[in-house]
């Protein structure tokens, strides 16, 4: 079995390099991929009624259903900047999982999630994550007007962008939420995963580890804005790459 596992596009819309090698990418994995793991965050922001989608979107949800068509099996892991992704994608046979849920591979039990909420001492955030993702929230953004919506998520995705560019301490952040990240995934190996595969994080890792005699797989995905990275699960093998694209 051959599947990609990808995360953190935060695709709004735009022309950007990343939403072009993104497009690119996919088109590279067409009929060559009997899963496509979309790990959270993939959009910035996503928010759908019935048939109706961002137009900025057409493109790369066009490329999705594609490659679905041509046998790749697709699975959405929502993050913190995608909601309620199974109202339009489940109509085409794609899964949506709102949160963390363990999959088979060849017989690997593996955790996979975006990972925003394994810091447990973030409880402001995991205060405002338990409420967007609330039936309350749910009914609110229905009664929405789409356009509304839509104009509003381009708002906040363009002031968290120049948050997330002023923060000095982004690194340091970045590898206290990777350590974190790495620690739980010690429990889940415990457990009785074999491998955990988280998002969010935006630093690629790929960690080895022999626990019980037997050996565990932790990563991060990284990201399709600076580093272009997925990860390749093929016959067994866990593969940490990044995406070679031409101007």
């Amino acid at each position: 079995m051959k599947a990609v596992f990808i995360s953190d596009a935060h695709l709004d819309g735009s022309a950007c390099d990343g939403y072009r090698y993104l497009m690119r990418f996919l088109d590279s994995i067409r009929g060559g991929a009997d899963e496509l793991f979309i790990v959270g965050d993939f959009f910035d922001f996503w928010f759908s009624k019935g048939n109706g989608i961002y137009p900025g979107f057409y493109d790369i949800v066009g490329k999705l259903l594609e490659i679905k068509k041509t046998g790749t099996n697709i699975s959405f892991f929502e993050g913190n900047h995608d909601f309620f992704l199974g109202d339009y994608f489940a109509q085409y046979g794609i899964k949506v999982f709102p949160g963390g849920a363990a999959i088979n591979l060849d017989g690997k039990r593996l955790f996979v999630s975006h990972g925003d909420t394994v810091d447990a001492s973030n409880t402001a955030y995991l205060l405002l994550h338990r409420v967007l993702r609330s039936r309350l929230f749910y009914a609110i953004q229905k009664k929405i007007p789409l356009s509304i919506l839509w104009s509003a998520s381009r708002v906040i995705s363009k002031i968290s962008r120049r948050t997330s560019r002023r923060k000095s301490d982004g690194v340091r952040y970045s590898n206290g939420l990777a350590a974190r990240m790495s620690t739980f995934s010690m429990e889940k190996f415990e457990e009785g995963f074999d491998a955990v595969v988280f998002g969010h994080c935006h630093l690629p890792t790929l960690e080895r580890h022999a626990i019980n005699s037997g050996m565990k797989t932790f990563v991060i995905l990284g990201d399709w804005i600076s580093h272009y990275s997925y990860l390749m699960y093929d016959g067994g093998e866990f593969t940490m790459k990044k995406y070679h694209f031409t101007h």
